[in-house]
């Protein structure tokens, strides 16, 4: 970011790549630098699919299957697009495999192949096998950095926008980390005010408004109303926060909502950014880690604000798999 100097830039690639690098050092216990072209490639790959399977013509193939092979349009760029990352995850699988230390695995992948191995000794119908090492690797990427880079990226627009907040997140920095040593998660809880600033984000913005879609495993009744086993629920996440008989201003962006009368940080239970119950989001943890400390270290190290004479951003988000900001720029000037 330092690089861009004084003039305005678009931060989503900076983000999306620092996210996506978290994820690749879990799967492939290495990382990418931003100027890889092949890790470019990929993380491009991956968002164009994400866009045209929903926002175009490729949503009918949850209808008609047969769709899917069509020989032109979305339905053969994602057929393409498939192939590509593909290619890129078996060479990938490719090297672990043959670097692999059966006593000193490095990472999932090496984690996963010990398992195949295991499970083909003792269960020859297991459904752990390389095929699904794909598609669980798929998972991984589009679940972790889709999600956090959105949020971020919303943090960034929200710090924009509203200069007091923003310096009073720095301030609670200065104060509890100082400016010579990186953040880190024992911060969390001295920092109510920078906590309470991300759930605030988080409500207004709600990177997945409809959660993930679940299905009834049995026949249940909520609330008089009959659900029958096999129903799919769309929880709506987006209603929950955004609702005036829970939320006071439900519209307003004011992190003191999460803050009691001596500053410290309240727990509502009507905050479901990542879900509730047994199937809340798996990497609710691991988000909630990656968003404080590199919220607070780019506070840390950034002020954030809109170019001059700049349009005001579209708040309302483009909904895809995730609700991600308009493109936007922003400039920083050093700390």
């Amino acid at each position: 970011m330092q690089k861009h100097g004084e003039d305005p830039f678009n931060p989503f690639p900076i983000v999306n790549n620092a996210v996506s690098n978290i994820i690749c050092s879990l799967c492939f216990g290495q990382r990418f630098d931003y100027t890889n072209n092949e890790f470019k490639k990929m993380l491009h790959l991956m968002s164009r699919a994400l866009e045209i399977c929903l926002n175009s013509q490729l949503l009918l193939v949850n209808i008609c299957s047969w769709l899917y092979y069509l020989p032109f349009g979305p339905f053969k760029e994602l057929r393409q697009i498939e192939k590509d990352i593909t290619t890129f995850l078996k060479k990938i699988i490719k090297d672990h495999k043959e670097s692999l230390n059966v006593e000193n695995p490095q990472d999932f992948i090496d984690m996963y192949l010990l398992h195949v191995e295991e499970e083909r000794k003792n269960n020859s119908n297991s459904s752990f096998n390389e095929d699904y090492l794909f598609y669980i690797i798929g998972d991984l990427f589009i679940a972790g950095t889709d999600t956090t880079t959105n949020s971020l990226l919303w943090c960034l627009l929200y710090m924009s926008l509203n200069p007091d907040i923003q310096e009073k997140v720095q301030e609670e920095i200065e104060r509890v980390i100082g400016a010579d040593r990186v953040p880190s998660l024992t911060d969390k809880a001295q920092m109510p005010y920078t906590e309470a600033t991300i759930m605030e984000v988080q409500r207004l913005t709600v990177v997945v408004p409809l959660a993930i879609p679940h299905m009834t495993s049995e026949k249940t009744v909520l609330q008089g109303y009959t659900i029958p086993k096999g129903t799919v629920i769309l929880p709506n996440l987006w209603s929950v926060h955004r609702d005036p008989a829970i939320w006071e201003k439900p519209d307003d962006f004011y992190p003191n909502r999460f803050l009691d009368d001596q500053g410290q940080l309240i727990k509502k239970e009507t905050f479901i950014p990542f879900g509730i119950g047994k199937r809340v989001c798996m990497g609710e943890q691991l988000a909630k880690m990656e968003l404080f400390l590199m919220f607070v270290s780019l506070m840390q190290s950034f002020t954030f604000a809109l170019p001059k004479d700049s349009k005001k951003p579209i708040l309302t988000g483009r909904y895809g798999l995730t609700l991600a900001p308009h493109p936007f720029n922003i400039v920083i000037s050093k700390r």
